[in-house]
Order: structure tokens, then C-alpha cells, then sequence
């Protein structure tokens, strides 16, 4: 009887913990936290569909549109940030222009 109550403890131990890894394994959680602010849209990637353009830069504009929150809390090292031309919040307000393109 004591072996059937240990055996019944460790499947109920095994079943908690296979519920809380599929209640961790859920989607990702969007820090808003270190968001910069940027809120226009980014281009459409297809804008780069052009034989001439890179294929990597449809990719990137691409990526900015699927994770825009990853790319607005990163510091934009092409200094267009502190540029009064341009006056970026973020790297994604390289992705609102054509700006990321060239």
C-alpha cells in the first residue's frame, strides 16, 4: 500500500510540473518598460521587392514590422538619435523611412 501511495505522489509531482513548464513555455512577454516611444509604422517590406534593392534589407524592414518593441528599446548607433535632422527615438525610427535602406 505505502508503494502505491509514493508511486501515486510521483505522478502527481510529474503532472504539476509538466502544467507549470506549459504555463512558462507560453508566448513571450512584450517588456513595454524600455520602450523609447516610437510610434509610427514601419514601411511595408514588399516596398523592397526590386531586383536592384539587397534582400537582406526587405528581411530587416520585415523583422521590424514583426517585433517592433524589440527595436524600439535599442539605442540607434548611426547616431541619427542626436542628428537634428532626423531627431530618432529609437532604432525603429530607422524603419519608418527609407532611412534603414541606404
Amino acid at each position: 500500500m505505502r508503494k502505491f501511495r509514493i508511486t501515486l505522489l510521483l505522478i502527481a509531482v510529474t503532472i504539476l510540473f509538466a502544467a507549470a513548464n506549459d504555463a512558462f513555455a507560453q508566448k513571450p512577454v512584450k517588456d513595454e518598460s524600455l520602450r523609447k516611444g516610437e510610434t509610427r509604422t514601419t514601411l511595408n517590406p514588399n516596398l523592397f521587392n526590386d531586383s536592384l534593392a539587397d534582400p537582406r534589407i526587405k528581411k530587416a524592414y520585415q523583422v521590424a514590422k514583426e517585433i517592433p518593441w524589440v527595436l524600439d528599446s535599442i539605442y540607434c548607433y548611426c547616431m541619427c538619435e542626436e542628428s537634428p535632422t532626423f531627431r530618432h527615438k529609437s532604432l525603429l525610427s530607422c524603419y519608418v523611412d527609407n532611412h534603414a535602406a541606404m
